[in-house]
């Protein structure tokens, strides 16, 4: 399964919710995990393999031990805390991190692979991950996410980064 790179148009669509949970649903988001995971990545939205469909995977945890949680037709229904600017990558933007303000707390409901409706609420990178990722979902990418001169500086250093060789999961333009 391939990451979509930008500025693939798919990047910039609304997904559209999961009708059924079925068997292709499952292996879809089993699949997501697997390139997830294959290019360094915490989350990833369908949009980002192609798919329109709201379902995402994320891994926060720390260690060897992969831990993926499964979100189907997720909603982030809170935000909370003081906003605080970090560094984001993107498997779809390969080569770049971004400087995106968030409020740290997100709070989430979703179904998960069993239909069985579920909330997540995370902090730290966890929270950021989950509001990134929801993002995507909606057609909001890492440019839509950040200030304005911040999307300048992204934008041109993304172009480098393309030009470099830069392949999902890389957070830094790779060195010669």
């Amino acid at each position: 399964m391939d990451i979509v790179i930008a500025p693939n148009p798919v990047l910039r669509e609304k997904a559209e919710p999961c009708e059924h949970i079925d068997k292709s649903i499952k292996r879809l988001a089993h699949q997501m995990a697997r390139a997830m995971y294959d290019n360094n990545g915490c989350g990833l939205a369908a949009p980002q393999v192609g798919i329109l469909k709201r379902l995402v995977v994320v891994d926060c945890s720390e260690g060897e031990e992969e831990n993926p949680i499964y979100l189907v037709d997720p909603v982030v229904v809170e935000t909370s805390g003081e906003p605080e600017t970090d560094g984001e990558g993107c498997l779809s933007f390969p080569g770049i991190t971004v400087p995106i303000t968030r409020k740290p707390f997100a709070k989430v409901e979703y179904y998960d692979l069993n239909g069985v409706k579920r909330t997540i609420e995370g902090d730290g990178l966890l929270g950021r991950c989950l509001q990134h990722e929801c993002d995507h979902l909606d057609g909001r990418t890492l440019f839509e996410a950040c200030a304005p001169m911040d999307r300048i500086k992204a934008m041109k250093d993304y172009r480098e980064a393309l030009a470099a060789g830069a392949k999902p999961g890389d957070t830094e333009i790779p060195q010669e």
